[in-house]
């Protein structure tokens, strides 16, 4: 590829890009807010809400590193030192751990809301309120600790860089780790997103069996019509049957590019098409859970002024 070609494919990137974090910035935003305020109004969330507003949070201040790590790759700026090559880049990878944990917690917690009372999963519904924030701390803190070895693996690129050393972005590049960490650090993260995207899978299958429980026993009772409005746990299954979707479609791509990349990150378009991909879940799943919450914004009018009447009765 010639050089011209770089420099434009490079540009188109850093346009797709800057319109991704233009979106996904105030989407994350606003599901962030809306859920703060069901959770002042309702009092008693449920646990999907809680996932729901820390997912955003984490998509929040992903969005907005990557944004900072973009600008050391697109743009020419002053060299980062190794504190701040540390800092962002595991922070980075940190809150990419916890989208994936946070997404399929999602879809547990979900299969578990849906589970009817005969099934085993139903004895967890009250459980799952009350250990919600123990469920955030332990991926918190298991991110933390497979990420940790970037603290030291991470160094400021320099003009007398070493040739060992693999680039990360323009400043930062990485000491490659001695044969047995890197095959532990591998395989802590390949246990992780294989038995997070299993856990996934499994349940994601679950909701969709009792979706076609549900639809069978529809046309049952309604004959060949079924019902003009699915209930708001149908409804709320579904959106969250279309994220797995999204996030598998867009992790598969993610991993395809990355092989291509030689897992070396030398190459700037994949780098930058790396970054763009891997930041499209973050952009796109909260315009999916968005369209969703929008229908309960119907029930704010109503408790308002149920809230209202209560008050002038008083």
């Amino acid at each position: 590829m010639s050089k011209n070609s770089v420099i434009s494919s490079l540009i188109d990137i850093r346009n797709a890009f800057l319109v991704e974090v233009s979106i996904g910035i105030p989407a994350n935003a606003i599901l962030l807010l809306f859920h703060i305020l069901m959770f002042l109004l309702k009092h008693r969330p449920k646990p999907t809400d809680l996932t729901i507003g820390h997912l955003a949070l984490i998509h929040l201040v992903m969005l907005t590193i990557i944004r900072v790590i973009a600008m050391d790759v697109f743009e020419s700026q002053e060299q980062w030192d190794d504190i701040t090559c540390k800092s962002v880049t595991f922070s980075y990878q940190v809150l990419r751990g916890l989208s994936l944990c946070n997404t399929s917690l999602l879809s547990v917690l979900q299969a578990i809301t849906l589970s009817p009372r005969s099934s085993w999963l139903a004895k967890f519904k009250q459980a799952c309120t009350h250990h919600s924030l123990h469920s955030f701390f332990f991926i918190w803190v298991f991110n933390l600790s497979i990420n940790s070895r970037l603290l030291f693996s991470i160094v400021a690129t320099t003009n007398h860089t070493d040739r060992n050393l693999l680039l990360v972005t323009k400043s930062c590049s990485i000491w490659p780790l001695n044969y047995l960490l890197r095959h532990m650090f591998y395989t802590l993260g390949l246990f992780r997103d294989v038995s997070l995207t299993g856990l996934m899978a499994l349940s994601s299958a679950y909701m969709v069996t009792l979706l076609c429980r549900h639809k069978r026993q529809s046309q049952h009772l309604h004959g060949t019509r079924l019902s003009p409005r699915a209930s708001p746990e149908l409804r709320a299954t579904r959106t969250i049957l279309l994220l797995m979707g999204v996030f598998v479609l867009l992790y598969l791509t993610d991993c395809i590019v990355y092989s291509f990349s030689g897992m070396a990150w030398n190459d700037s378009v994949l780098l930058c098409i790396q970054i763009l991909i891997g930041n499209g879940y973050a952009t796109i799943g909260p315009l999916v859970l968005i369209s969703s919450e929008i229908g309960k914004i119907k029930f704010l009018n109503p408790f308002g002024r149920r809230k209202a009447k209560s008050l002038i009765v008083q």
